[in-house]
């Protein structure tokens, strides 16, 4: 029985590439252009970016980055998951890998960006932990986006 595998990969691959495209797309028929805070892939292959990578049976399903602030928090930043793939958990098992390795490498917190029409990473992230918050870093209040955060626990370790 196949099982979602995830693991740090680079981002510029042509199945994350088509992966991020779907993202950009599904973005774009959600919120105008000033609501959406998106990253380019040669965003994702800084030092400071972990980039992890969802398998299904060996093909690419999800992928997701944290990017380190610096001040021992992070910012998870393009979370996506192929639609096809919806079902599998595989957003969840993607975000507990997140805040596995940013708990490994010491960070204290994690934040967000999403936008309110998108119900079920909302849930996916308050089920997590994650609390509302104000703008955070270079983000501007914006009636399209909620801003959220979890604090870390050793015990996410074991997530």
């Amino acid at each position: 029985m196949p099982e979602v595998t995830i693991a740090e990969e680079p981002p510029r691959q042509p199945e994350i590439l088509r992966l991020l495209e779907m993202s950009d797309a599904y973005a774009a028929s959600l919120y105008p252009a000033e609501s959406n805070h998106l990253v380019d892939v040669s965003a994702l292959e800084q030092p400071d970016v972990s980039f992890f990578v969802a398998r299904f049976d060996g093909a690419i399903v999800g992928c997701c980055a944290l990017v380190e602030a610096g001040d021992g928090t992070a910012e998870i930043k393009r979370m996506f998951v192929d639609p096809q793939a919806r079902g599998l958990k595989v957003g969840k098992h993607l975000l507990q890998t997140l805040e596995h390795h940013a708990v490994s490498i010491g960070l204290d917190v994690i934040r967000l960006e999403t936008g309110i029409h998108q119900p079920e990473a909302i849930g996916l992230y308050r089920n997590s932990g994650y609390v509302e918050r104000p703008p955070f870093g270079g983000y501007q209040l914006d009636p399209l986006s909620l801003f959220m955060e979890k604090v870390l626990q050793p015990a996410d370790l074991d997530g």
